[in-house]
């Protein structure tokens, strides 16, 4: 990637006053072979959203106890699930996904990856049928919000999640902001082309387009009926963050666990990890233990940022 390129579009970000409207994406349901292979093989070891999933994992550190029940909302082929479930060998995963082919996908993820301490279920999050109430200790949503059709249906989820949501839950919400210039958009879709596939270049774009804004986003989490932090990558929404207060420290053996993923990614993994640590710090969020090489990290990271 450009830096002066991309320090260029971001700055024309800061200072476009206009807002693109939304654009839903054609097939928000991944069902089709293409499709969910490229999503598949972008989050394998040697993926190009390996590094990314990894950064979600450790940023959810402070939100996942020891015996709790985690469902992950939108879960695809699990790429995000497994990372979660490595780290957290003594709490329990559900991953929810409406696509039947992405949860079939998944479950051969996790049986080659040998992990027991993951289920899976078929629904639609913004219904969550077959889900009870008060059934989670923590629920997330990693880069998948943007698959709704509109912030009506972003409120219906928004409340689901509330509903099976227990109370002194932790929630923990990522996804794109909706950018300012079709652009910048194409820009960050386009810019590892030569090394993605085209269908995962298709899917980035679609994806950046059909991103909530982020005042759409605070306003959904506002549902919830708690405050989360808000946190963005600095000079433009490029990643949003949405996440309760810490529920538990970082101990020695969960910063041990997290330290050794990170020494399993690429050098160019790693250095794509520290390049988005780096951004969100500059935006005020901080790693919440710090990681081999992996950037400052800041006990109070949960007490900087703007509130949802």
């Amino acid at each position: 990637m450009s830096l002066p390129l991309m320090l260029t579009h971001l700055l024309l970000e800061r200072f476009t006053p206009a807002v693109l409207p939304r654009q839903p994406e054609p097939q928000a349901l991944m069902v089709e072979s293409g499709q969910v292979a490229s999503f598949m093989n972008s989050g394998r070891a040697d993926g190009m959203l390996n590094y990314l999933y990894l950064f979600h994992a450790v940023m959810a550190l402070p939100l996942i106890r020891p015996g709790d029940v985690v469902f992950d909302l939108a879960c695809g082929p699990a790429n995000q699930l497994l990372k979660m479930a490595a780290l957290h060998p003594d709490a329990s995963f559900v991953g929810i996904d409406a696509s039947l082919p992405m949860l079939q996908q998944a479950e051969a993820n996790i049986a080659a990856a040998g992990m027991h301490n993951i289920r899976l279920q078929q629904a639609d999050i913004s219904q969550l049928d077959g889900v009870g109430r008060a059934a989670a200790d923590c629920v997330l949503c990693t880069m998948s919000l943007h698959h709704l059709a509109d912030t009506g249906q972003l409120a219906q989820t928004m409340q689901q999640l509330r509903r099976i949501l227990r109370p002194d839950g932790g929630v923990y919400l990522a996804d794109f902001g909706r950018l300012k210039r079709a652009a910048t958009q194409r820009f960050f879709a386009y810019d590892r082309a030569a090394q993605q596939s085209a269908q995962f270049t298709e899917d980035f774009l679609n994806s950046m387009r059909a991103a909530f804004s982020l005042d759409e986003l605070r306003q959904g989490a506002a549902l919830l009926g708690e405050a989360l932090y808000c946190h963005q990558t600095a000079v433009a929404p490029f990643l949003v963050l949405l996440r309760s207060p810490p529920r538990r420290s970082v101990d020695a053996a969960l910063a041990q666990r997290a330290a050794a993923a990170y020494r399993d990614l690429s050098p160019l993994e790693q250095r794509d990890f520290n390049n988005l640590a780096r951004w969100f710090r500059l935006g005020g969020l901080s790693l919440p233990c710090a990681l081999p090489a992996g950037g400052r990290s800041d006990a109070a990271d949960h007490a900087v940022g703007r509130q949802a």
